[in-house]
């Protein structure tokens, strides 16, 4: 019983830390497409692929 609530306990804080995790990645990659739609200069080639490819990554996921 005890060593049930252990790994109930251990699950739990795992889900916590997963999703934690999830927030911080999705978080980080509005902040580089924000900086990147700030750009007052043309975006270079590796630039805008990196745009296309956040834009779509935050909007399908």
């Amino acid at each position: 019983m005890a060593e049930e609530s252990v790994t109930n306990g251990f699950q739990s804080m795992w889900d916590i830390k997963q999703k934690d995790l999830e927030v911080k990645d999705r978080l980080s990659k509005m902040s580089i497409l924000e900086a990147l739609i700030a750009k007052k200069e043309p975006l270079a080639d590796y630039e805008e692929a990196l745009k296309k490819k956040l834009i779509s990554d935050l909007m399908f996921n």
